[in-house]
């Protein structure tokens, strides 16, 4: 009978210190989701985009948003909002997928008090998968944005929680803390350049490397029927569930030129999926597709690029005009 009242014991006040552990957390909103007012303060200290975009995406001082990967991260709000009149928060977070796009959408759509003015998706070619459960390698905290209380609530149940109350209270309580910028820009050319990828000739001879040198190659005109993207099938709800004023601009981010190659499976799947990509625009009457994922000038020179996804600036300010060329064309504001 002891070893029971021990066990009964132990038992229940470890239940009640994981409750303490959890309603403490609650309390002090560590990621600043919104989900407590207590300890209610702006922002986030500096950390990466996956924890600190719960806070930027509610944020009300931000009316767009751009989500997407790294491979749309360079899009400047500020130089986008100085030619479009929009204030935008960049939401891109670097090896995401398309599933983690969504989820940052649906964060960013319910948090608004106001209609949206606009949503640029970058779209790459982690939305062509024909798998419906849009798999990607990299761990994403979807706790952080559900919807479902119990959810988050289990979520806040790790290590790292604990690891970060303190840091949070600190964040808080001092006067002028150093916070992470509120747009969510990552600008990551001084982060290439540091790493060798402008004069590195190992680096530089894997930009002229053909990523889908082996693929198989076909004969035949695509049957875009015959391919479902469930993961453009989703991104075409949302494009119906927008408001009327709001503008949708989808973004196919550029890839250098060695990634272009036309005949091959992969030009195939691509042919596929841009058909798909022009169905989610029709679903949403103030639509326009950015299309920088064709031959064109600016992606076959290798000095744009670090690797065959990620571009640089030059090429970046070329896309912000072509995006707010498409705003103005389909906005209403």
């Amino acid at each position: 009978m002891q070893w029971l009242r021990f066990a009964v014991t132990l038992v229940g006040v470890t239940l009640a210190l994981l409750a303490a552990v959890v309603g403490v957390a609650y309390a002090v909103d560590p990621y600043d989701t919104g989900r407590s007012t207590l300890f209610e303060k702006p922002g986030v200290r500096p950390q990466g985009p996956r924890t600190a975009n719960p806070s930027r995406g509610r944020d009300p001082a931000f009316n767009a948003a751009i989500t997407g990967n790294s491979r749309i991260q360079i899009i400047s709000p500020e130089r986008l909002k100085a030619t479009t009149g929009v204030d935008f928060v960049q939401l891109a977070v670097p090896g995401s997928g398309p599933k983690e796009h969504l989820a940052l959408i649906d964060w960013f759509l319910r948090h608004r008090t106001e209609t949206p003015k606009a949503l640029v998706v970058s779209i790459d070619d982690m939305w062509c998968t024909s798998n419906p459960d849009l798999p990607n390698d990299k761990p994403f905290p979807f706790w952080l944005y559900s919807a479902d209380p119990m959810e988050y609530a289990r979520g806040l149940l790790r290590y790292d929680i604990l690891e970060e109350l303190p840091r949070r209270l600190a964040y808080i309580f001092q006067g002028d803390p150093e916070r992470a910028r509120p747009d969510g820009y990552w600008d990551y050319e001084p982060d290439y350049i540091r790493l060798g990828y402008t004069n590195d000739p190992a680096l530089r001879k894997r930009l002229e490397e053909t990523p889908h040198s082996d693929a198989q190659l076909l004969d035949r005109d695509p049957q875009e029927g015959q391919r479902r993207f469930p993961a453009l099938d989703r991104l075409k709800k949302v494009a119906a569930s927008l408001p009327e004023e709001t503008a949708l601009i989808l973004v196919m981010p550029p890839s250098y030129k060695n990634r272009l190659l036309p005949g091959a499976e992969q030009a195939f799947v691509d042919r596929a999926c841009k058909a798909a990509i022009s169905t989610v625009a029709q679903a949403h009457a103030r639509s326009a597709v950015v299309d920088w994922r064709v031959d064109r000038s600016e992606n076959r020179n290798p000095e744009f690029f670090f690797d065959t996804v990620h571009y640089r600036q030059p090429v970046a300010q070329a896309m912000e005009v072509d995006i707010a060329d498409a705003i103005r064309h389909v906005a209403s504001f």
